[in-house]
């Protein structure tokens, strides 16, 4: 069975905690992740990023109302 967490922030994250944070979902100490999406405000820019397991993108987008995080797997911790 699946399960979704999803959250909005107003938090600005650096393009470094992006990338920290995709790499720890990957580890398998959060569950099984299979997916997670999202936009952040990164300051200067916006993030948008892809993660599914193995592999993960963060590119540059245009501005969003606020921030939004998605994780989709299993026995989500």
């Amino acid at each position: 069975m699946f399960t979704s967490w999803g959250v909005e922030t107003a938090r600005k994250f650096t393009k470094a905690e992006v990338e920290h944070a995709l790499t720890e979902l990957d580890t398998g100490n959060y569950g099984m992740i299979l997916r997670s999406k999202g936009i952040v405000d990164g300051g200067d820019t916006w993030y948008e990023f892809d993660m599914v397991p193995g592999e993960h993108e963060i590119r540059t987008c245009g501005p969003d109302v606020t921030g939004k995080l998605c994780v989709i797997g299993s026995e989500l911790k």
